[in-house]
């Protein structure tokens, strides 16, 4: 069933040594009310900001009019019309992979002078159901590549800039014409077979790490690469604070069930309600005090899923989130924790106990030290908006 699915849509990049900005740009936009899912890639014209700029204009332009249904050719005209003019080449360019999927239906591809789309299914390629050239009068220089492609449960499509497909180029006497698209295919290919189930943020960055470390010396060229994966949806949950009635203790317990790798328990009064209600003790290790970052270190509730300190740690959550920080950033541990495992799933679900904390109210705790329910909503808002997760929180 198409409902029960979830489209992981996730982009690494490399800017070019040297640079400020990134040539290449990524946009998503997911378009609730029709389901559907889009991915803009652009590759500007050179490098550095002028590059980023065209880029930017492109992928800006570009996921308006896939959400719109724009005729391709139309498209295509007023973002080449639109586009500023190089001083030294005299041609205002950007090229770009643009991905349009609605859940339930076929992929859409199109693609102006970037390296061709992989669609694998498992780790065998899938040739397209339709392939068409189209070229616009007012500018035939311009080709433009459309596609359809028949997407399903546990397909994977990889758009990728020349920086991945050209790395290598010119370094590497093996790769007299550079890493080329048949060179990721089969790197996607054998890193799949090696993690059936890697998720699309860890194969897109595993690819660009490839095509970063196949050019010694730094970067030659901006590294994009973007990967959809569509699956069944990966599900965490975080429980904090206690029931505003002690009698539904049991129930709330219970909502911990979910399995090692998914739970998370923020509060030393929310662990030890699961203590007593699940017969599990919290563990922690007197050693991991000295790399705990700031924060008291991460524990572990056998059998049902990590524990850490409550308010302190979910506003350090807080902040990376907004700030977009990659959880390997973080120093403090059980935020680090918590922000990966975010990261690996797909559905966060919030379990929030809403009787008061009199230890929060104290007026000396600094103010931007919010009640749980406040933290949890920025965060919700943070993961939906940054993240393209699906969150849900629930009071008790």
């Amino acid at each position: 069933m198409a409902e029960d699915l979830f489209i992981e849509m996730e982009a690494a990049q490399y800017t070019k040594t040297g640079q400020a900005a990134c040539g290449d740009d990524v946009r998503f936009m997911t378009v609730e009310k029709e389901n559907r899912h889009l991915v803009a890639l652009s590759d500007g014209l050179g490098s550095g900001v002028k590059a980023n700029i065209l880029a930017t204009m492109t992928t800006s332009m570009a996921i308006k009019f896939l959400e719109s249904n724009v005729p391709m050719l139309e498209a295509v005209e007023i973002i080449m019309d639109s586009l500023p003019v190089c001083e030294v080449r005299k041609i205002g360019y950007a090229t770009f992979s643009l991905f349009d999927f609605r859940l339930g239906g076929r992929a859409r591809i199109s693609e102006m002078g970037n390296p061709g789309y992989i669609h694998l299914r498992g780790t065998e390629e899938i040739p397209p159901l339709k392939d068409e050239q189209i070229v616009s009068s007012h500018w035939p220089d311009r080709e433009v590549r459309e596609c359809e492609a028949d997407f399903r449960a546990g397909d994977r499509i990889i758009l990728c800039s020349d920086g991945v497909t050209q790395s290598g180029l010119g370094v590497r006497k093996d790769m007299k014409f550079g890493w080329r698209r048949s060179g990721v295919l089969k790197f996607a290919q054998a890193r799949i077979a090696a993690e059936p189930g890697i998720s699309a943020r860890d194969l897109s960055a595993a690819i660009a790490r490839e095509a970063l470390f196949l050019t010694p010396g730094g970067c030659k060229d901006d590294i994009s690469c973007v990967v959809c994966y569509l699956r069944r949806p990966r599900t965490m949950r975080i429980l904090t604070g206690p029931p505003f009635y002690k009698e539904h203790d049991a129930d709330y317990a219970r909502k911990a069930s979910l399995g090692f790798d998914h739970v998370v328990v923020c509060g030393g009064t929310t662990a030890n309600i699961l203590e007593r209600e699940l017969g599990a003790r919290v563990k922690v290790k007197l050693s991991d005090m000295k790399t705990a970052g700031g924060l008291p270190p991460v524990g572990t509730i056998e059998g049902v899923g990590i524990a850490t300190e409550g308010i302190l740690t979910l506003g350090r959550v807080l902040s990376a989130l907004e700030r977009k920080l990659p959880p390997e950033r973080e120093p403090a541990a059980a935020a680090r924790e918590i922000l990966s495992r975010m990261m690996r799933h797909d559905r966060i679900e919030f379990i929030i106990g809403t009787k008061v904390n009199e230890s929060h109210q104290d007026p000396n705790i600094p103010q931007d030290l919010e009640l749980r329910r406040s933290v949890v909503k920025r965060m919700a808002a943070a993961l939906e908006k940054n993240y393209r997760k699906k969150v849900t929180v629930d009071y008790y």
